[in-house]
């Protein structure tokens, strides 16, 4: 029989109630929840998450098993796991692989442990689950009917899969739908990566130069905050079309090479590596404050930065100071992993409510769906993305207007 494999089992109780506040500030889950318990939509299904395993993700984890999955659950990123929700977790009866500051060797033993379900739907942020199902674990793919990814990083590595022809199942992009990358990769992004970087360096914003390396909608987010809280936003960019818009919206833009000597504080948010590296080092100011926001701690070139500092301690809880050869000392928050989860709480609960909205329903259509589903990345159906800003609007009270049939005609119409 499984166990769950977690650090402590007596922080339930704390884990509980971190669960019960955010089902109260989510009622697209609660609504879906309710649906699923009256159809038991998903009954007998295997379901396997490796998301980031704080309460909301929880929440998500609850409607599914609601629905009748047997639902196995890990972590995504070895700093973002919070123990009591785990503990929660396994105290309400489901298969929990995690805990906070896994060692690489543990993470990838709780990925594993989580898949021993043999899923039938796999919802991934980031990729390792599908990582694991084409290379190691082979023998559990044939079982797969479909998965969800959620993010920017993940979805990257699924369309290079695809382009190769070795995708062994079909997968839904939730990042992709409107309703998650408009919401969560801006406003939830924005929010939280200033929530982790305030809460962990107690600094002040205004005033100061902050750099923001990528400007695709969690970069819009992270720099539209920035400016909010009164700093000088600089745009470093690969993409033009991107540079121009940064530009337009009122930002300087210039290479990381002049932005370096430049900034104060700098958010990698690419879904690139070594963004900022050992070029870019000896060219900050003391004091210099590095921070990530994409999903892999690879945009910051850690690596580097140990061999070019001549020494490092820790200057305060999730803040390491790394000492230059030129006697500069640089910053580095929560080891170049994502800022806002291992600083911080992650996204608010009402912004993880349409995404997890996405991902449970989504999950519901790949069972209803997945034989007449070929091994491809699939977009959210526009019906379920549009559903889902119905009820957002619903539970806010807002009503809208409906185009009349005559408005339809009109739009059809070429003449």
């Amino acid at each position: 029989m499984n166990k769950s494999m977690i650090r402590d089992p007596s922080l339930y109780e704390s884990g509980l109630k971190k669960i019960e506040w955010v089902q109260k500030n989510m009622p697209l889950l609660n609504i879906i929840s309710e649906e699923f318990v009256k159809d038991k939509a998903l009954k007998g299904i295997n379901i396997t998450l490796s998301i980031h395993l704080e309460a909301k993700t929880a929440f998500l984890a609850k409607t599914l098993a609601a629905g009748g999955a047997n639902v196995s659950i890990t972590g995504s990123n070895p700093l973002s796991t919070q123990d009591d929700i785990a503990a929660a977790l396994d105290y309400l009866g489901l298969l929990v692989y995690a805990w906070h500051g896994a060692t690489e060797e543990e993470y990838f033993a709780h990925l594993n442990a989580a898949l021993d379900i043999r899923p039938n739907i796999i919802i991934d942020d980031g990729g390792d689950l599908v990582r694991l199902l084409h290379t190691s674990r082979t023998e559990l793919a044939g079982k797969v009917c479909g998965g969800c990814e959620e993010t920017t990083t993940g979805v990257m590595r699924l369309r290079a899969r695809e382009r190769a022809g070795n995708l062994g199942f079909p997968m839904i992009s939730v990042n992709d739908a409107r309703c998650k990358f408009l919401f969560d990769n801006r406003y939830g992004t924005g929010q939280s990566v200033w929530d982790g970087i305030n809460r962990t360096t107690n600094l002040i914003v205004s005033g100061k130069n902050v750099v923001v390396a990528g400007y695709g909608w969690c970069g819009k987010g992270v720099a539209m905050r920035a400016k909010g809280l009164g700093a000088n936003v600089i745009i470093t960019e690969v993409d033009p079309v991107c540079a121009i818009e940064a530009v337009m919206d009122g930002f300087r833009v210039m290479s990381m090479n002049e932005a370096a000597k430049l900034g104060d504080i700098f958010i990698t948010v690419t879904g690139c590596k070594r963004v900022i590296h050992s070029g870019h080092f000896p060219l900050m100011k003391d004091g210099a404050i590095l921070a990530n926001a994409g999903h892999f701690d690879v945009e910051i070139a850690v690596d580097e930065l140990e061999e070019a500092a001549v020494s490092k301690s820790e200057a305060r809880q999730n803040i390491t100071a790394y000492i230059m050869k030129n006697k500069r000392r640089i910053n580095l928050i929560s080891q170049g992993r994502l800022v806002n989860l291992a600083a911080g709480d992650g996204h608010p609960a009402e912004i993880m409510d349409l995404s997890f909205a996405l991902q449970a329903l989504c999950t519901k259509h790949i069972m209803d769906n997945y034989k007449s589903l070929e091994n491809k990345v699939y977009n959210v159906p526009e019906e379920i993305d549009n559903h889902v800003a119905r009820l957002k609007l619903k539970t806010l009270g807002i009503e809208i207007d409906a185009l009349t049939a005559e408005q339809e005609k009109y739009l059809r119409e070429w003449n």
